[in-house]
């Protein structure tokens, strides 16, 4: 090969995980601004006849629902992904993301049409969870799968992460434009406008995913399978009897990355602008800097990771994500977009820096021929028991402890301590499969 000439091995792996990225990029998006419209608007829109703290309670209630659709997506889309191809998962779970979110921007809100505009809503929400929930699984193989060096898994898979906060600076954009709109624009058409652009993003993001091969891993297994002779079993259910404590601690292990991120992402919306009286802009500002920082931490902590060592580097950042909500409170309590930006910036860093390298060490604790569907399953049963949970939660708190935030930092820190602990346990299960895979006539 000639000097300057790029590796045509490279191909397929920055293919791979472009792919990984732009699609997640769109299916985080088209979830975020869910998030945020129910944090700003739904309440007002759907629960009319439930004011204040109700009728926000309300509306995380339908953000919950996506949560909840998540592990049905994992298991349904995991199985595609497993036995029939990772490709075609994430063509099928990009579409019906993009097609969900469209309509949630032409939806009819309560005052056209009634009790159906929330039961509509509820349905489409729940569509979203089962697309995400199939989603993030693939994505993060097909990056990972494709990498030329085992040894670099860490960093390819975390090109399915940058794909979070990308398309958290994309919502969060969106609404700063339509936020700047009167109030009253702002209720009636504004809030649709971020949702109706996924149609854009949608067309963009298929022919990108359309034009990436298969993972290698998965041909490799598929052939493998061809030469058994006996039929294979369902991969949820191998995981589900074959391995209940690894899912057990795979699910703990992203609970930082998965509750952290929607109590910084979301709940700090509601809270600061309900509770500490804040301007609904200067949070918006706040957390649009602080996803620039998250999109530039991702990468940077995959390599760090990959020097220092993976289970040693997300030890270091739970730890150090246990001690920062007193900090973030602390500044966020102060009030000035400064203070505010210092303050979850700290958080962020922190579960920031966790996110991006988790992806890849829970991938790698599950064998090939059961992955999709483990990590699928792993990462969405922690979003629907911690994530969705975690703004309700933080909104009973602060309504229950007014003028108090130690609860809440409570809560965060015993988030971050789930997965600290829950990543020291996994340490030697994921050796062991590791190991296997490596020799399978070890196993």
């Amino acid at each position: 090969m000639s000097r300057g000439n790029p590796d045509p091995r490279m191909h397929q792996p920055v293919r791979a995980s472009t792919a990984a990225f732009v699609g997640t990029m769109i299916e985080w998006y088209d979830f975020y601004i869910y998030a945020t419209a129910a944090a700003l608007v739904f309440g007002k829109l759907f629960f009319p006849q439930v004011d204040g703290f109700y009728g926000t309670l309300a509306a995380f209630g339908t953000f919950a629902v996506g949560f909840f659709a998540r592990p049905l997506g994992g298991a349904v889309f995991g199985h595609i992904g497993d036995r029939i191809g990772r490709k075609k998962s994430l063509v099928i779970t990009l579409l019906m993301m993009g097609v969900a979110t469209v309509l949630i921007g032409l939806l009819p809100t309560y005052q056209t049409i009634g009790v159906w505009a929330p039961v509509l809503l509820v349905v489409l929400r729940f569509i979203q969870g089962i697309a995400v929930g199939g989603e993030w699984g693939g994505a993060v193989l097909m990056a990972g799968e494709h990498s030329p060096d085992q040894k670099r898994r860490t960093f390819f898979a975390s090109f399915a992460q940058l794909g979070s906060p990308a398309g958290l600076i994309l919502s969060m954009v969106m609404f700063k434009l339509v936020t700047a709109l009167p109030d009253e624009d702002f209720l009636s058409w504004g809030w649709r406008i971020p949702f109706l652009f996924s149609a854009v993003m949608l067309v963009i993001g298929f022919a990108i995913r359309v034009s990436v091969k298969e993972s290698p891993d998965f041909l490799k297994e598929q052939e493998r399978r061809l030469q058994q002779a006996k039929a294979a079993q369902p991969p949820l259910w191998e995981v589900l009897r074959g391995a209940p404590g690894l899912l057990a601690m795979a699910v703990c292990a992203n609970v930082l990355g998965i509750a952290g991120f929607y109590f910084t992402n979301t709940f700090m919306i509601a809270y600061t602008t309900s509770y500490l009286g804040m301007d609904r802009a200067l949070i918006l500002n706040c957390l649009l800097i602080v996803s620039i920082m998250q999109f530039f931490i991702t990468p940077l902590s995959a390599y760090v990771a990959e020097r220092v060592g993976v289970h040693r580097f997300l030890v270091a950042a739970a730890a150090f994500s246990v001690a920062t909500p007193y900090a973030m409170f602390t500044l966020v309590d102060q009030g000035s977009l400064t203070s505010v930006v210092l303050g979850v910036g700290l958080a962020v860093a922190g579960l920031g820096a966790f996110y991006a390298v988790i992806a890849g060490y829970v991938s790698d604790s599950f064998p090939t021929r059961i992955r999709y569907t483990g990590i699928s399953m792993a990462y969405q049963l922690s979003g629907a028991i911690f994530g969705g949970l975690t703004p309700i939660v933080g909104t009973i708190l602060a309504e229950q402890y007014k003028g108090q935030w130690w609860p809440l930092a409570l809560l965060f820190s015993a988030i971050s301590l789930i997965s600290l602990v829950s990543v020291m346990g996994l340490r030697r299960p994921r050796e062991r499969v590791m190991a296997a895979q490596a020799d399978p006539h070890a196993a």
